[in-house]
Formats: C-alpha cells, structure tokens, sequence
C-alpha cells in the first residue's frame, strides 16, 4: 500500500460519507500496531462509530482497544467537550459575580459554535501535545465527512488571523482574552497540518464520479492551507471475477469508466485500491483482512429473509404527499444515498403537481448533479456556508452597525470575521427553509449525522432563548423547533444501509431525535442486495448478512420501513430517480408492500 510507505506520525483519513473511511483508518491503525508501533486512533466525527467497528466501549478518554496490543483509541464526543468547555468558564466566576450576568454567560455559550470551537480546542490539544503524542509513533485521524472535515482543519488558520487581527475585540465567544492564549497551539497546528515530515492526508474515495469529484475538490482545497502530503484510496472495488452476474457485471464497468475518467487533480496523486468483501468490517480478523488480503476471514451468518412484506418507496411517498404540505427532512450517516432519496422524493411530489423546493444543509452534497435537468414545479437550493456567512454579515452592517462612528463599525466588521459567524448564518439559513414548508412542500437533504445534530442544536439554543424571553408574555411565537417537533408539519426519514454500523448510528440518531421531542416518521434502507436477485457468490454473501440488520430495523427501530434496492445503473438523473421513486427497479416479492407489521419502537 503506497498509503503506508515511511508513514509519517499523523494520519488522516478524509472524504464523503458512506466512503470506508473509519474502516480503512481502523484497518491502518491494526496493520500498524500488529508491526510493533504504538498507534492511537483520533475520530474527529460527531458521529463516530469507532467503537463499533473495534467491538468496544470508545470514549472521550483514551481507551487501550481490547485485545490489540499497543493500540488506544478516543472519540472526540462535541456535545461532553462543549459542557466541559462551558464550566471551565462559567466554573470560577459561579458565585462571585451576580447570578444575572452568570446566566448572560451561559446563554452566550449554549450555541452550536461553542460546540465546535470545544471540539476544535481538543482536536488542537491532542496535536500539539508534544508529552501525549511523544508516547506513540502514529497517531491515525478518522475525520468526519469532507466537507466538516475541511473546515476543521481551515480553524486554526481562520482562528489565528481573527485573534492577529482583532487582539482587542470580541467573538460570539465573549471577549478574546480567554482565546487569545491559544493563539500559539493554533500557529503549531497550522504548521504540524503543513508539514509532510509529520502528516498524511488519505483521501478515500469509492469507484464513482460524484466520489472521485468529492475527492478532487477536497484535494485543492485542504492543497490551498498547506495540506501537502496527499494520497488517494480506492476503497471497496468490485472485484473482476464478479462480472458474470449481471448487476455486479453493471458495477464493475460503472468503476471502470468512473476511474478512467477521474478528476486530473487525482491522477497525480499516489493511488491504492482496496476490494469489495462479503462481509461487515467489523472486528480485527475483519479489518486484517482489508490490508492483508491473505488474512484469517469471519464467519459469514446466514439468515433467511423475513415473513413480513415490507413497503417500497413509492408507498412512502403516496402518505407523505397526503399532507399536502410541509417538511421532509432525510437524515442519517454519511454515504447511505440521502441526497439520491431527497431528490427522488422532490420529483416525484413535483410530477404529481405540488410546489416543492430541493435544499440540502450538507457542504458536500452536489444536487444539481444528481437531478441533471430541470423539474416543472421544483426549485434546487443549497445553504452554502459561504455564502450565508456573507449575507448575515451585510444584513448585520446594515442594520446593527448603519447608526455606529467608523471605529464602532470597524470593531463590529471584526467581530463578524469571528469563524463562529458562521454557524449563526447557517442556522438563520436552516430557520428559513422551516418558514417555507407552512405552505408547500420542502424537502431537506441533510448533512451527515452529527453535524445535523449540531444544527439542530442550534435550532434548540434559539428556542430556548425565545421561550425564556417571551414566556410571560401575550405574544404568539412559533420558533423552528416547535415546527420541527409537529409532527403535522415535519416529517423525518431515517436513511440508512443494511449494515451493522449504519442501523446501530441510525438508531442513536433516533434516540437523539426523541430526546429533543422529534419523533421519526419512518426509516428507508437503502441499496439493498437482499431486495435483488443476483447469482454472484460476492454478492449473494452480502445479501446474507443484511437480512438480520434489516430484521432489526423492522421489529425494533422503525414505525414504517421501506426497502429501495441497489440498482445496476447509478441512479443520477431525473429519468433514473423518476424510477426510483415509482419502484420500477423491482423489489422482490419476498421484500415488499405491507405496512405497520410488527411491534415497533
């Protein structure tokens, strides 16, 4: 594996959702120590799923992995860093300073940024640390989805210039004293990031076009801060000896014509591949045998399909439609297919006459390339940081800075630069697309698990905020969050794949989802084999071991379920989601068409 050649201390391993990444970092990270290095393996991802890949408790200390010798783990948790980050200032001034301006503190640091900005101080803690790092000779990052993961390694540059530029002022974080000691770890950060002696980026990418472009923008961006030391890995290729089955055959030439036709960006760079294999990559024997192909194999279960008929999409979509109006909100892990299923659903209500706007809230999500035509009755946008981070600070300008002297401008525009504007933009963003939905239809493809988590904590910020302010009043208020919670106006898909990692994330998305008062409306597992038929031994093993997880879903998990199956054409383009959407794909029949069997959660 070129990926390994002299493999300086720090690994990271970054692209789209749903790619391998924390299989081939976890794979690296085994390979690694079973040669007699001391590793730890760093998740940066809201939504880790670390420990379920070891088959082990992972936490936010570092944890020695059971029965891996000289290997330790730790899983960056944003929601207990935040609540740490927030009493260690609120802490000592708890009982020395007036209870009013304590609880002016705490709602100054109960938003989304003050999560990121706890999550980001650990990343650049653990970096930096020259005593902690001393004890191990790699240290192997398993990021986030791209495009989280590139602003996290874009915040030590963006936080050093805003403390170099604005020592004086303030952020969304309060005054800059308490940051501005930070200001030094920042600097060594950028110039650990920079530094190919010490880092490796590992951009994982599957065999196909939307990937691989992914995988080329991520490459020019993380390029642009210094990132140099790049390699590219194709991870889960359809293996040759495949073809004869016709959809494994139809997967295998879809690869081939994706990696013939990569981005230029890509070419340049080292490349490995790594196989598509029958079973889930969980456990050690599982993840050896991604690197080491002649390494001991798991067993495979087998288990016979379920007596109950489950629904297609189509179904789902005919109750949705019932409403008439309202939000449609796809949720999930990275890679599972939101973004394929939100458009899908889109065109379908837009064919049968509705007004619907297509939005996405996910920074690496690319709609316009999935629909590849115009829709009549369907609008496409995209909140893009960016660009939502520039109109919330004209419109600020323009109303809060319009009556202030050139000096009380100047100070304002600096504290607009704060990287947490940001977050505040996108959450005014997501607040208007909830708005729309009173009276048409808005269907929201939403960016990977744990960072939707974070807007939508955000979401909660603002309606706490509200409800304490206006509590005792005779005013009328709806915040976004009341919207979110009605089930009558909002209506959430859990998206997921037949696997063991994707259900078990699925399911702790729920959990978080009900404990903010957001009941799931339904679940779709995607890209199943088990609703196909197939004569591949690849494939059929595969196809094995979903029915369990998918057993589990629908007796455990999900109030309604609905089975879409892997298609032997990528389904891009309105002619394929149009089918898509009207289960012209052809479930089987021993996976379709009942609805509200069995005794859901």
């Amino acid at each position: 594996m070129h990926f390994l050649r002299d493999a300086p201390q720090f690994l990271f391993f970054t692209g789209k959702g749903g790619v391998g990444k924390t299989s081939l970092a976890c794979a690296t990270a085994v390979r690694l120590a079973d040669s007699g290095k001391r590793v730890l393996v760093v998740s940066t991802d809201p939504a880790s799923n670390v420990g379920q890949v070891f088959g082990a408790t992972i936490g936010k200390r570092i944890t020695a992995v059971p029965h891996l010798e000289r290997l330790d783990a730790i899983e960056i948790d944003p929601q207990a860093t935040a609540i740490e980050y927030r009493e260690r200032v609120i802490g000592p001034v708890r009982g020395k300073l007036p209870e009013a301006v304590v609880r002016s503190i705490e709602e100054q640091l109960s938003g989304a940024c003050t999560t990121e900005i706890a999550a980001f101080d650990e990343f650049t803690g653990l970096l930096t640390d020259c005593t902690l790092i001393g004890k191990y000779d790699h240290v192997v990052f398993d990021t986030a989805p791209t495009g989280h993961t590139i602003r996290l390694l874009q915040l030590p540059g963006a936080w050093s210039g805003f403390l170099a530029d604005n020592p004086e002022g303030a952020s969304c974080l309060g005054p800059l004293a308490g940051l501005e000691k930070q200001r030094q770890r920042y600097q060594d950060t950028v110039a650990v990031l920079a530094d190919p002696r010490r880092t490796r980026l590992i951009l994982v990418a599957r065999a196909q076009g939307s990937s691989l472009l992914e995988a080329a923008r991520t490459r020019e961006e993380l390029k642009a801060i210094g990132v140099g030391d790049q390699h590219l890995v194709v991870n889960g290729r359809m293996p040759k000896s495949e073809v004869s089955d016709p959809l494994a055959g139809a997967i295998y030439r879809r690869e081939e014509e994706a990696l013939a036709t990569m981005p230029d960006a890509l070419r340049e760079l080292p490349q490995d591949q790594t196989p598509l294999l029958p079973f889930n990559l969980v456990g050690a024997d599982a993840l050896r045998s991604l690197l080491l192909p002649d390494a001991p194999r798991p067993a495979i279960a087998t288990t016979a399909p379920p007596r109950d008929e489950l629904p297609s999409l189509q179904q789902l979509i005919e109750e949705l439609e019932a409403a008439g109006h309202g939000l449609i909100m796809l949720m999930g892990k990275g890679g599972v297919g939101k973004t394929t299923l939100a458009s899908a659903i889109a065109v379908a209500l837009a064919d049968r006459g509705h007004s619907v706007h297509l939005t996405t809230s996910d920074p690496a999500a690319h709609l316009t390339e999935t629909l590849e035509g115009a829709v009549p009755n369907l609008s496409v946008s995209r909140i893009d940081p960016r660009v939502e981070t520039e109109r919330y600070r004209r419109h600020v300008m323009e109303t809060k800075g319009k009556d202030l002297d050139d000096r009380g401008r100047a100070l304002l525009a600096e504290d607009l630069r704060s990287p947490c504007t940001e977050e505040i933009a996108v959450f005014q963003a997501f607040s208007r697309v909830i708005r729309e939905a009173r009276r048409s239809f808005v269907v929201m493809d939403t960016a990977p698990t744990g960072h939707t988590l974070l807007l939508l904590d955000a979401t909660g910020a603002y309606h706490r905020d509200v409800t304490r302010h206006l509590a005792n009043s005779q005013s009328h208020f709806t915040t976004p969050m009341m919207q979110l919670q009605d089930p009558e106006q909002t209506r959430v898909l859990i998206v997921s794949l037949a696997e063991t990692t994707p259900v078990l994330e699925a399911a702790a998305l729920q959990e978080d989802l009900r404990r903010a008062r957001i009941e799931p409306w339904a679940w779709v597992i995607n890209n199943t084999l088990a609703a196909t038929g197939h004569a591949s031994p690849l494939l059929e093993r595969r196809a094995a071991e979903e029915w369990p997880q998918i057993e589990a879903v629908h007796h455990r998990y999900a109030r309604r379920v609905a089975l879409v199956p892997m298609h032997a054409e990528e389904p891009v383009g309105v002619t394929r989601l149009r089918e898509l959407a009207s289960d012209l794909a052809g479930v089987n029949s021993s996976a379709r068409t009942r609805l509200g069997d069995g005794p859901h959660a």
